[in-house]
């Protein structure tokens, strides 16, 4: 049998579904979990038993969540702050013949429907929207702490600092030009919701593909060797204590606050909690070879061509 989630029979009170599904972001702490199926890449098939939207609740029989190791590791906010405070559980979901009521199903077998209900509903481009919202928090929040640690550091004038803090300048200010270029030119669809230009906001979605990635590096490069002297909380109130204030403290800050900005930079850049930050931005978003097909799709190429063959057709004429 194979593993993907597909539908194996029909009932009176629903489908019989079976088969594995990742789910990320704190799947098995929820009420209820919503089942989508990708776009399918089989047109050739009117019909698939993998094409099914659903939303049941997590304690239906038949529902198995496996987890994966946890990135708090009970540690103070001060040693860890982000991935004591802000870690999400991500699980395989396994379906072991699970029941889902009639009531329950949004789309059945559908091959094109599956393929088309992005666009058509416009969902596309408000999860793209709401992506962005995330992107820009991301940007902001790496570019404040690669300053902080720069001017700690005391390195910001540098050519090379200055290099790699333009760069997450860079990131930032087009995610948020992005973003408000889709506000700008949202328009009412056919049901009187407004919804973002689809354009723009999708070019977020491509963008923090990469761009996170480098910023998580840039962070590494500006912070250097600096991680490696993070001592912990626990350390400050040790018999090394007063060597720590003394030897740590820079012209810009107490040996305090310099430990507590690194700790904070390496939850980003070093740490399992910050790597798997990368990871999700990494894929978040989908396959990038598919990513850039649907760019592809959407984007108004004509306009754009046809003033290259006007230029050409005008240098055409000047010459005759």
């Amino acid at each position: 049998e194979g593993t993907a989630l597909s539908v194996v029979r029909e009932r009176d009170a629903g489908i019989v579904v079976r088969g594995s599904r990742i789910l990320a972001t704190l799947g098995p702490l929820a009420d209820e979990i919503a089942v989508y199926s990708p776009r399918m890449s089989d047109m050739g098939r009117d019909h698939s038993p993998f094409a099914l939207n659903f939303a049941i609740p997590c304690g239906t029989p038949g529902l198995r969540f496996l987890c994966r190791e946890s990135f708090d590791l009970g540690r103070s906010h001060f040693d860890h702050p982000l991935g004591s405070r802000f870690e999400e559980m991500d699980c395989v979901v396994f379906f072991d013949d699970v029941l889902v009521p009639w009531e329950r199903v949004f789309l059945l077998g559908d091959v094109g429907l599956i393929n088309g209900t992005g666009a058509r509903t416009h969902s596309m481009a408000h999860t793209a929207h709401q992506g962005a919202a995330k992107n820009i928090a991301k940007c902001e929040f790496v570019l404040g702490v690669a300053l902080l640690v720069a001017d700690t550091l005391g390195n910001a004038q540098l050519p090379h600092s200055e290099e790699r803090l333009a760069e997450l300048m860079q990131y930032t200010e087009l995610m948020k030009a992005c973003t408000r270029a889709a506000e700008a030119d949202a328009q009412l669809d056919e049901w009187g919701v407004m919804c973002p230009a689809e354009v723009p906001i999708e070019m977020t979605r491509n963008l923090f593909m990469t761009a996170y990635p480098r910023m998580v590096e840039i962070l590494q490069l500006l912070g250097s060797s600096s991680f490696m002297i993070t001592p912990t909380e626990g350390d400050f109130r040790g018999p090394l204590g007063p060597h720590i204030e003394q030897y740590l403290a820079t012209d810009t800050a107490a040996a305090r606050d310099r430990v507590k900005l690194f700790r904070l930079a390496w939850d980003i850049a070093g740490t399992s909690f910050g790597s798997r930050q990368v990871l999700y931005e990494r894929f978040f978003a989908g396959d990038p070879l598919a990513r850039a097909r649907f760019v592809n799709g959407i984007y108004p190429k004509d306009e754009v061509m046809e003033r290259v063959r006007a230029f050409l057709r005008d240098d055409a004429d000047a010459e005759g």
